[in-house]
This record gives structure tokens, C-alpha cells and sequence, in this order.
């Protein structure tokens, strides 16, 4: 478990495509991510929705993977 307070990656190699996911969550859900892509300056509830509806979709491929091994 996790208990340094950073946010690490489980599986590293994957950092480059989970941050192209999160930019087309962004666009898909109307978030404007500024120029530079620091999302600093964001709302919580700007971040809240583009991370909640990642988490929805990764959520929804693992099932639809699962349906197609059973």
C-alpha cells in the first residue's frame, strides 16, 4: 500500500498513455485544459469530473474484458 502521499504509478510504463487518456477524457466531458497543460489553475470540480469519468471508463473496459474471457 501506498503510504507516502505521492501519487505513483502501479504500472510505470503507462504514464504516457494515461496522460493521453486524461486529455481526451477532457475534451470528451467540455474541459478546457490551458495551453501548457498545467492543470493548476483548474477547479477541483474541472479535475473531479475529467478523473471521475477516467476511473468510469477504465472501470467499463475492465468489464467489457472480463465478459469477453467468460
Amino acid at each position: 500500500m501506498n503510504t507516502t502521499g505521492k501519487n505513483q504509478k502501479v504500472v510505470p510504463e503507462a504514464k504516457k498513455a494515461l496522460n493521453q487518456f486524461k486529455y481526451e477524457v477532457a475534451n470528451e466531458v467540455g474541459v478546457k485544459v490551458p495551453d501548457g497543460g498545467y492543470w493548476g489553475n483548474m477547479t477541483s470540480k474541472e479535475c473531479g469530473t475529467v478523473g471521475g469519468y477516467m476511473v468510469k471508463k477504465m472501470v467499463e473496459a475492465y468489464e467489457r474484458n472480463l465478459a469477453g474471457k467468460q
